[in-house]
């Protein structure tokens, strides 16, 4: 099996009928009073009477039948029918059930944010369907030695053995494997690349989930909010942080059109966190402003300092209402005890930034522009880390391996393209192959203007005069003249870029998923051809972190 492994687990649908059988013999046995034969059991003492047998039967039996209910109880089986216009459709094919789980947690997502979502197997679907959907996620794992699950092989066979004609549709894929196996997320890639050559447009880089490993999960989750607009979504497994510490933070755009931008570094508390690839992802546990919390408490008329139980153990109401969304002063009186208001709070989701660091540099870096929200309010993310973290203040943090976007492990050209704070992920990259004394690196950069954006100036400058840079090319679509972005800048350096791409080189683009990403990846369509595309895709030698 290729897809996540759960140790000694079975089929829940069959082993609940094979528990309700057993249940039914046990019962009879029982009424007729017969003897059954002793049975050992691992534990020490033997089951020696029918009586004995069928009270246990019926306690497993009507286990059983609790599990058949909780699994095929859930409304239309997780599946939906289709009443009307949808905005999205969810696709899964899953052999033992996971996929299909995180297809109803993902359909959870997007109804919470008003969307109108079918979810079904993929085998019931067809072609016609799917060419007039124009939003589709596909949540698949893979079987056997790199095989579709059984509920697959009918859109296989009917629908994969030809591109089909998908224009009109967006899609992204969520692909489920083990890399304990050959094939991993065979079918998955397999999926994607019918996709890609039906003309079908990816929302993002599909998503490969290693055993059911729960950072990639909340990238997937990520990108669901991010398209809805609606990121305040709770983990749906919840980060084991790291304890690190605000080194320095700095504003590095003043005057920018832009919104603020700060370089900041990080240290662990312990340094044997200090471990990592360039290219990987922080996740950062956010808090609220302290005069927040302590504005909520006392509308609450609770005691900051009360000692309350959480997973972490016991702790001031204080620190896990900081790390907690608002709470909803309208369902809780002021008479409710600290451990019932720490009880109905629901934790912060984790914000994800690119680390633009490498371990040897012996500190995190991160480049966080701030947002805020319609009511004009900093996110809680770029809020703590930009304005609310005083210097010195611990910062809940994890490190996501991202090896989807890890730098060549050769010596061959790299071209990184971005724009924005995508700029963070790129200079780890630039940074390791400095390192790892590679100096073919050429960097194609758009921000807002040429006085106030241009991000680790001295990091650059240093590095293209040392020859470690080999070229540098930035746009700015702010200065006078028409608007320009990176896009535009890839076009204008087609004949190089192709020159570069014949010589093996490989690409990298880090930033906007809005704008950037679909003109740059249009841009190099242009000039180098769909084929030559798709072929250095599925060679890893066109990657994106982009978001």
């Amino acid at each position: 099996m290729n897809a996540p492994r759960v140790p000694g687990r079975f089929d829940p649908g069959v082993l609940g009928n094979v528990l309700v059988i057993a249940a039914l013999v046990a019962l009879a046995i029982a009424l007729l009073g017969w003897q059954v034969d002793p049975v050992e059991w691992r534990e020490p003492g033997r089951a020696r009477w029918g009586s004995a047998l069928a009270v246990v039967g019926l306690w497993v039996g009507f286990t059983g039948l609790v599990r058949v209910a909780r699994r095929h109880g859930r409304p239309a089986t997780r599946d939906t029918l289709e009443s009307g216009p949808v905005d999205w459709r969810i696709l899964h094919a899953s052999q033992t059930g996971f996929a299909e789980e995180i297809a109803g947690l993902t359909a959870d997502a997007l109804r919470a944010a008003g969307q109108r979502v079918v979810v079904q197997g993929i085998g019931t679907t067809t072609v016609d369907t799917l060419a007039e959907t124009p939003h589709a996620l596909f949540v698949v794992s893979t079987t056997g030695e790199g095989d579709p699950p059984d509920p697959a092989l009918r859109f296989v066979r009917e629908a994969m053995q030809a591109p089909a004609a998908l224009g009109r549709t967006r899609y992204g894929l969520l692909a489920l494997g083990d890399r304990e196996y050959d094939a991993y997320c065979a079918f998955g890639h397999r999926l994607d690349a019918w996709l890609r050559h039906s003309h079908a447009q990816p929302l993002f880089d599909p998503i490969e989930v290693d055993n059911g490993e729960p950072g990639a999960l909340r990238l997937w989750q990520q990108h669901l909010g991010q398209l809805v607009g609606h990121t305040g979504e709770a983990d749906w497994s919840r980060p084991r942080y790291q304890a690190w510490r605000l080194r320095a933070r700095h504003h590095v755009n003043p005057g920018s059109p832009g919104a603020p931008v700060f370089d900041l570094a990080l240290t662990p508390e312990d340094p044997a966190h200090l471990d990592w690839t360039a290219g990987d992802i922080a996740e950062i546990g956010p808090c609220h402003a302290s005069d927040s919390v302590e504005d909520w408490l006392e509308r609450l008329g609770a005691d900051g300092d009360a000692a309350v139980e959480v997973e972490d153990g016991r702790q001031p109401l204080r620190d896990v209402l900081a790390r907690s969304q608002p709470p909803a002063f309208d369902a809780l009186g002021v008479h409710s005890t600290a451990q019932a208001l720490a009880d109905g709070l629901q934790p912060l989701p984790h914000r994800e930034y690119s680390i633009a660091s490498t371990p040897a540099e012996g500190e995190l870096r991160l480049l966080v522009r701030q947002m805020r929200g319609e009511d004009g309010r900093l996110g809680s993310g770029s809020g703590w880390l930009t304005a609310h973290a005083p210097p010195g203040a611990r910062i809940d943090l994890r490190i996501r391996r991202n090896a989807g976007f890890h730098p060549p492990a050769d010596e061959r050209p790299l071209v990184l393209i971005g724009n924005g704070t995508g700029l963070a992920g790129l200079r780890a990259l630039l940074r390791a192959r400095i390192e790892q004394r590679r100096p073919r690196n050429w960097l194609l950069f758009g921000e807002r203007t040429h006085a106030h954006d241009r991000f680790f100036e001295a990091d650059l400058a240093a590095w293209l005069e040392a020859g470690q840079l080999s070229r540098l090319d930035r746009v700015f679509s702010r200065d006078a003249g028409p608007l320009r972005y990176v896009q535009d800048l890839v076009r204008d350096q087609a004949s190089r870029l192709d020159e570069w791409v014949q010589a093996g080189a490989a690409i990298h683009v880090c930033g906007s998923l809005q704008g950037m990403a679909p003109g740059v990846d249009a841009a190099l369509r242009d000039i180098l051809g769909d084929i030559t595309v798709d072929t250095m895709i599925e060679a890893g030698r066109y990657r994106r972190d982009v978001y």
